[in-house]
């Protein structure tokens, strides 16, 4: 796969992941564990970023401490407030499988299937998928910022 698609996509990608950050960054305590449930919102993007960075998704196990809550249907939250050190240890680590997707990505695996019970899409669609649901969360907490009348943070256009 061309090197240069391949750095574009990521120099996207990244920017909404910094954006995320930020945002997660950005927050103060009292909005963290409010009725916004901000600490939520963060946890299911991130959850999904790392999720949907897996080529073998009937094998995806989160990183401890985390677990596969995110999947129950009825809407269930976790069973405790992740803290805001955690989340951005667990964006790290998406951001690093994100990365490593990414930049190994080759026709074969661009081509390669991920099948879950709502989707069937090839790597490369689940990629822009992904990227496109961490931006749509990441705008929703850039609002619950303003709204709790919090610095929002600003538009990253592209990552290194």
């Amino acid at each position: 796969m061309d090197k240069f698609f391949k750095q574009t996509l990521w120099h996207q990608f990244g920017a909404a992941i910094l954006m995320l950050e930020n945002a997660i960054n950005a927050c103060p305590d009292h909005l963290w564990d409010s009725e916004s449930q901000f600490w939520c919102k963060s946890y299911h993007t991130l959850f999904y970023l790392d999720y949907y960075s897996s080529t073998e998704p009937e094998n995806f196990r989160p990183p401890a401490p985390f677990t596969l809550s995110e999947f129950d249907s009825s809407g269930i939250l976790p069973e405790r407030v992740y803290s805001k050190v955690e989340l951005i240890n667990y964006l790290q680590f998406a951001r690093q499988k994100c990365y490593q997707l990414i930049t190994g990505l080759t026709n074969k695996i661009a081509e390669h299937r991920f099948i879950n019970v709502a989707r069937d899409y090839s790597m490369l669609e689940i990629i822009v998928y992904n990227m496109r649901h961490v931006q749509h969360h990441t705008a929703q907490l850039s609002l619950l910022l303003k709204q709790g009348e919090c610095e929002s943070p600003g538009w990253i256009s592209r990552a290194k």
